[in-house]
């Protein structure tokens, strides 16, 4: 196992969260510096999750045939030119562009280090087995980066303001791009077996890759929307404003330590069991937010459900690419994300739509709806695997 490859990914990992986190931790004061109300604040963050969908495909098909070191390298500077862009942005329209950059950037980096994890974690002998644990630790380091972001940006703004500030991450960000060049990335290539057309049939006549995307399609959106609207359900209770934070960062340690928790204890084999309880459980968290009236079983269902949903999204990609063929693993990954993404897009906005129309809570048998396809194909693919 390649050192060089290990040390490079924890610190790619860790500048992929801060990216996924980078907007909502600097909305307010790129807001008063734009002038731009909540809605073109929502049009930015809505321009970062749009360019995941085409881009992390192209990204996968690039993967495949350059390599990961020239998708990575190029996510990088992409990511670091929008950081400075954004920086130097007076009005909504360079902001906007700044966002666009730093979505493709993110889905680059998104698709090779989902590939590169497995290689980075476990060694090449232990392989497809321990999967699941590469991709969990991947995943929990990815949370890590992505909690620390919010901590470290309000601390920065108002020593240093928000330019100098974009600025520490732009440089910070070229760490694993520096890492990257004593990568021996030779011992990670593959050699494609199959042209552009011929491996993207492979992937999309195989069963067992439509049941990952499509379970990914309906899990994301339980995910999504505990975490977007867990304060509100908690102030709705007459819970304070400044508990319900606490709570949120609550959610997202046990959200992150059940990652680490499965990478280090679960067993190899047991990774489509353990989708297929996680998935029951989200119905069983989610309806029971539909029915809480208790404002502490609330608050408790919001911190549980952390640890119910976190590792179900690393431990899918990990059946996932247990089971392609490492030449299509970065089309693979593309596809998944492609597939999984229109859910992160649309059932959360169908929620919204519900609960301004009912209530958030009620909003929720969507979420429960989701997850009840989600056990379904659970079972399917526990069914359909080896």
């Amino acid at each position: 196992m390649d050192t060089m490859l290990t040390v490079m990914q924890v610190a790619a990992l860790a500048i992929a969260g801060m990216c996924f986190a980078l907007l909502g931790s600097v909305k307010l004061p790129l807001a008063r510096k734009l002038k731009i109300d909540e809605g073109k604040v929502g049009g930015l963050v809505s321009v970062f999750g749009f360019t995941l969908i085409p881009m992390v495909v192209a990204a996968g098909f690039l993967v495949d045939f350059l390599g990961q070191q020239a998708v990575l390298g190029g996510g990088f500077v992409l990511v670091i030119l929008s950081l400075v862009l954004l920086a130097h942005s007076r009005r909504y329209s360079g902001a906007l562009l700044a966002v666009l950059i730093l979505g493709t950037g993110w889905s680059a980096l998104v698709n090779v280090l989902n590939v590169t994890s497995p290689p980075a974690f476990v060694p090449a002998n232990e392989l497809p087995e321990r999967m699941a644990y590469a991709m969990n630790m991947g995943d929990f380091i990815f949370g890590m980066g992505t909690f620390v972001t919010p901590l470290i940006i309000v601390y920065c703004a108002k020593q240093f303001g928000l330019i100098r500030t974009l600025y520490g991450f732009a440089v910070v960000s070229l760490v694993p791009l520096l890492l990257g060049l004593g990568v021996n990335w030779a011992a990670l290539r593959v050699e494609a077996t199959d042209s552009v057309a011929g491996g993207l049939a492979k992937l999309l006549s195989d069963p067992i890759v439509w049941l990952c995307a499509v379970a990914f399609f309906f899990h994301v959106p339980t995910e999504a929307s505990i975490a977007t609207w867990a304060t509100t359900l908690m102030t709705d209770k007459k819970v304070s404003e400044g508990r319900a934070s606490t709570l949120l960062s609550a959610f997202w340690l046990t959200f992150m330590g059940s990652r680490l928790a499965t990478a280090l204890l679960l067993p190899a084999g047991g990774d489509t069991i353990l989708v297929v309880v996680m998935a029951f459980c989200s119905v069983a968290i989610t309806l029971s937010i539909v029915f809480c009236r208790d404002p502490s079983w609330m608050c408790a269902l919001i911190v549980v459900s952390g640890a119910v949903v976190g590792p179900i999204f690393p431990t899918l990609i990990a059946i996932l690419l247990g089971h392609v063929d490492p030449s299509l693993h970065g089309r693979a990954v593309g596809v998944f994300f492609c597939i999984g993404g229109v859910g992160w897009t649309v059932l959360p906005i169908l929620i919204g739509m519900y609960a301004k129309r009912t209530s958030v809570q009620r909003g929720f048998l969507i979420a429960t709806g989701s997850a009840v396809l989600l056990c379904v194909l659970a079972i399917a693919l526990t069914l359909r695997s080896p």
